[in-house]
Formats: C-alpha cells, structure tokens, sequence
C-alpha cells in the first residue's frame, strides 16, 4: 500500500492537533497501527488528552515545542522521539516561531473514540 501526502487532506482533531492519516486501517489496508502527521500551528498547543487503549510515538521533523507527557514538562526540538503510554495524559505546545510537524505512530490505531479530553 502506498500514499501520496498530496492527496492525503488534513482534518481537526479533539485535542485541536492538525492531522493528516498517511496511514490507517479504515482506509488503507493495515491492521495494527495508524501513521499521521500532526501539525501545531506556532504559539498553540494541543488540548490536555489521554487515549486508554493506545500507545503513541511522536517524531519531531519540524520546529520546536515542550512536551507534556504526564507529570513531566520538556523541550523537543527536530529528531526528537516520545514514547506516550496508554493511559497517559499528553499535550504538546509549538514554542517556537513556526509550526511544530511531528510523525505520531499509534497502535492500536487512532481513534476518537479512544481519546479522552482532560
């Protein structure tokens, strides 16, 4: 299976994250696991969430942020990786002066249904 970033449209999530799904089972084929590309446009963050069932990875590709992951506040620049556990509330603020793009790798795969605003 093969998709275009082109021809991939973004879409709103709950937690105000700007998402592209380069992968996903409803739409793809895959069984296991959703890749997207989030987008947190300059001086904004995402909502305070948490998902039960899914664990997530972020990959930073593009400008900087801090990262919420439970209890701990830390800065994450290009090339960083986050592990977030099921159950674990999660934000993330763009801190710099351009959007924040980040590769975030689910599984299970995303859903709303398994998000959980706080």
């Amino acid at each position: 299976m093969k998709t275009r970033y082109a021809e991939v449209e973004a879409y709103l999530t709950k937690d105000g994250s700007i998402i592209r799904e380069l992968l996903h089972p409803t739409r793809h084929g895959n069984q296991q696991q959703s890749l997207a590309e989030a987008i947190v446009p300059a001086g904004s963050k995402t909502l305070l969430h948490r998902h039960r069932l899914t664990e997530e990875l972020y990959h930073v590709t593009a400008g900087q942020g801090v990262m919420t992951l439970g209890d701990e506040n830390f800065p994450v620049t290009v090339g960083d990786t986050v592990m977030i556990p099921p159950g674990t509330p999660h934000c993330i603020a763009a801190s710099g002066d351009t959007e924040l793009r980040i590769l975030c790798c689910c599984s299970p795969a995303y859903t709303h249904e398994d998000t959980e605003l706080m």
